[in-house]
């Protein structure tokens, strides 16, 4: 079997890598390694920063329109490739076809977004503020700015980013996920052929060397990042040190809600999809169900049925409700989790650690598992798992529940399923997380509101995308002038000025 080996996208380039570090790009579904990925070195990291300070000069001063345009015509190729794109992330993640289709129109809103900066980056202007003086501010691109991606999304996730930051004049430098790296290369050949000038858009792809450089480097301006918290953290702290502005989005633990009122039809189609939608490999997966009075049972019934009838299958059946784990590594920390719930003590209503696929035997494939009267003490409820592994914990009342979300170090995303309308405001007022929903199990904002958790799950001021991604990839300038007349000098001013 020929295997290809995978590189990086410097200054309008595919670079083979020179490093001779290689590591394995799984297909998850079979288990056999498909790509080698050379991991680049500091001097082709540096090699990559160096391509966007060059281009910074004329890409900043491009008028937004003129930028916009090529935003335009990336989302047209976005949409004309958006199938091979969803099966590059398919054979590599593992996902099934149609999520991987969901992933990429959800990247694509965030171009369309992005095509309205001209106006998105309109600063304001008052006349006369003074006599004779008026003040205006403007928003001005920072510089070069790099992104660091994780494996679930690889379209998604830079999409959330890289239009953003070259629709309001930066250049960019990604570093994707070494366990998935091959969409991100196409995104770079569709950013050429819109007409993005080399140099603008830069990949290097590799492990934390890469980081590293991205982080310490004094040419690199902002650093956005999503990922686990541990790392969150370290991009965090060391970035700003290092004098960079960071958003840094981390893990989560989300939580949904069950009041004794909802649809529990509903409650149990809602909580197949969001707890094992693509393997449980999402930020915003549901992985506890928190059942308030008595209804555990009753959903544990409904949910135990309808986990039975989940197709699973390797991601390009375009039937298959679930594909496999990313890598053999993540099947054995998702199974090990399983493995610690049943020591806990909690109990294992569906397992799914012996499934193997008939076809696909080598290939990493866990099937969802249900866990019941798990406590607030169990890793299994305090850890992030990222896997098709859904909790259910006991309440006795709405402030029980209330509390159990609230106290979670995570603040990433939560929902409650109810018809008491006046329950649902309360528990939006007060819960503390950064995306709610009521009534749906996965609110992830549309692209012109912003995305972002609170508490251990976002380090940084600023949520990403939207109006948030604008201020984020942008800086304010406010200048106050004044155009003195007839040569008359208006005297010195020893004072703190004021405006008459």
């Amino acid at each position: 079997m020929n295997i290809k080996t995978i590189g990086h996208y410097i200054n309008g380039q595919h670079e083979v890598g020179t490093s001779g570090r290689l590591s394995d790009v799984y297909n998850p579904a079979t288990g056999e390694v498909q790509a080698k990925l050379s991991n680049a070195s500091a001097l082709e990291t540096l090699a990559a920063i160096t391509a966007a300070q060059a281009a910074f000069p004329d890409w900043s001063t491009t008028p937004a329109l003129r930028r916009a345009r090529i935003m335009f015509k990336f989302k047209a190729l976005l949409d004309e490739h958006a199938n091979d794109l969803a099966k590059a992330i398919s054979l590599e993640h593992g996902k099934t076809i149609s999520d991987a289709r969901g992933e990429v129109t959800r990247g694509i809103e965030v171009v369309e977004f992005a095509c309205g900066m001209p106006h998105l980056m309109k600063g304001d202007y008052n006349d006369q503020v003074g006599t004779g003086i008026d003040t205006y501010s403007m928003h001005q691109p920072l510089g070069v700015v790099a992104g660091i991606t994780p494996f679930n999304f690889p379209i998604m996730v830079p999409l959330w980013m890289i239009p953003m930051a070259l629709a309001t004049g930066n250049t960019f430098v990604l570093k994707p996920s070494e366990k998935t790296p091959s969409a991100s290369l196409m995104i770079a050949d569709l950013l050429a052929e819109a007409g993005l000038p080399a140099g603008v858009f830069n990949i290097v792809n590799g492990d934390k060397e890469v980081v590293d450089v991205l982080l310490t480097d004094n040419r690199i301006q902002a650093i956005s990042f999503v990922g686990s918290t541990p790392v969150a953290e370290y991009i965090y702290s060391t970035g700003t040190k290092n004098g960079k502005r960071v958003q840094a989005l981390g893990g989560a633990k989300n939580h949904l809600v069950v009041m004794p009122d909802a649809d529990l039809d509903q409650v149990a189609d809602a909580l197949i999809g969001a707890a094992y939608g693509s393997a449980g490999e999402r930020c915003m997966a549901i992985s506890v169900a928190v059942t308030v009075g008595c209804v555990a049972d009753a959903l544990i019934a409904k949910l135990s049925d309808k986990v039975r009838g989940i197709t699973i299958d390797q991601g390009l059946n375009e039937k298959a409700d679930m594909g496999p784990l990313v890598t053999p590594q993540h099947y054995a920390k998702v199974k090990e989790y399983v493995d610690l719930g049943v020591a806990e003590g909690a109990k294992l209503v569906i397992d799914g650690r012996n499934y193997q696929h008939i076809a696909h035997k080598k290939g990493f494939f866990l099937a969802p598992c249900l866990f019941d009267h798990v406590t607030k003490n169990m890793r299994i409820y305090k850890e992030e798992i990222f896997g098709p592994v859904l909790s259910v914990v006991r309440a006795d009342t709405f402030e029980e529940a209330l509390k159990l979300v609230n106290d979670h170090e995570f603040g990433n995303g939560v929902a409650i399923f109810t018809r008491d309308g006046e329950v649902a405001r309360e528990f939006n007022s007060r819960v503390q997380a950064g995306m709610v929903g009521v009534n749906v199990a996965i609110p992830v904002p549309i692209a012109f509101h912003s995305f972002g958790g609170w508490k251990r799950s976002l380090f940084g001021d600023h949520h990403i995308y939207g109006m948030e991604g604008v201020r984020f990839y942008t800086r304010l300038k406010t200048t106050t002038s004044r155009w003195p007349t007839n040569n008359k000098s208006m005297g010195s001013e020893f004072v703190m000025p004021t405006m008459k």
